[in-house]
């Protein structure tokens, strides 16, 4: 019997491009006898023949969701499957493809693997915020930003961790960022990568008007406030930016490690520094042999 008997099929919405690659798994699916249910909202219009559900609908009729896409797809599937413990499989259409590390030439090999039960099982960190005792939790993969709502103008703010202060800050905003997010906009802000099985975060101030308001990494057991000062104008935070909501003046955003993990699959051959090294061109690669010298 196959590792995951029951795949759900998120691809990246709007993508025509996508279509060829979909059917092609499709017909993989059927040649091994997997039941495959559709994102309704971005898989379903290219294969209309197959059962579909809203992504909401998914948990209890899926083992393994696949996501075909970018990292943007992944992330969006995501916040959506992992309150469900649904583990998700990336193949990468997309343009860096950091965390979809499948490519499409390797579709059906990797899922051969993965159905036979070779593969490893990654549970990463995953951010809850809340602004507001009234006010609906939201999750973050990558990472919160909080930013001016211009974004070219400055924005004053306070962070906290477990109720004490550490640092006023006067900057562009700031970066609350996972693991999984240090290698995306933290990273492009100044902010150090962190390798995804830590439990810490990285707060990156963005732009910081003092050259002394830097990095700093926290336990994810701590729980950061933002605050807004009085007198600030209106900010805005977003989650993986994606899902934005309003900081008013005075307003304390709090930020902390969600019960929830991301459970991603990954083929037996996957090598993290190997991703590093060739989507982001960090390090070098290895020693050359004597003989090649």
């Amino acid at each position: 019997m196959a590792a995951f008997q029951n795949l759900g099929i998120v691809v990246k919405p709007d993508a025509r491009a996508i279509e060829s690659t979909l059917k092609g798994l499709l017909h993989y699916a059927k040649s091994r006898n997997v039941t495959v249910v559709l994102d309704a909202h971005s898989a379903a219009p290219l294969a209309a023949d197959w059962p579909a559900l809203r992504m909401t609908q998914m948990p209890g009729e899926i083992d393994l969701a696949v996501v075909i896409g970018g990292d943007g797809t992944l992330l969006h599937a995501g916040r959506q499957l992992a309150p469900h413990g649904i583990p998700i499989l990336g193949i990468n259409l997309g343009r860096l493809g950091f965390m979809v590390d499948v490519s499409p030439v390797d579709i059906n090999r990797a899922l051969d693997q993965i159905l036979d039960g070779q593969f490893e099982r990654e549970e990463r960190l995953i951010l809850e915020t809340q602004a507001g005792a009234d006010a609906e939790p939201s999750l973050a993969i990558n990472e919160v930003v909080v930013r001016h709502h211009e974004y070219v103008r400055m924005l004053d703010f306070s962070t906290s961790a477990n109720g004490k202060l550490i640092s006023h800050h006067r900057s562009d905003g700031i970066i609350i960022a996972t693991p999984t997010g240090s290698t995306a906009y933290a990273l492009s802000a100044g902010g150090p990568m962190l390798h995804p099985g830590l439990e810490a975060m990285a707060l990156v101030p963005i732009s910081p008007h003092t050259l002394s308001d830097r990095p700093l990494i926290l336990n994810a057991g701590c729980q950061v406030q933002v605050r807004l000062a009085d007198s600030a104008e209106e900010a805005r935070y977003t989650c993986d930016g994606q899902v934005t909501q309003i900081l008013a003046a005075g307003e304390i955003l709090s930020i902390q490690r969600s019960p929830h993990r991301l459970s991603l699959v990954h083929p037996p051959d996957y090598d993290y520094f190997s991703i590093l090294r060739n989507k982001l061109h960090w390090g070098r690669g290895e020693e050359p042999r004597r003989s090649d010298r």
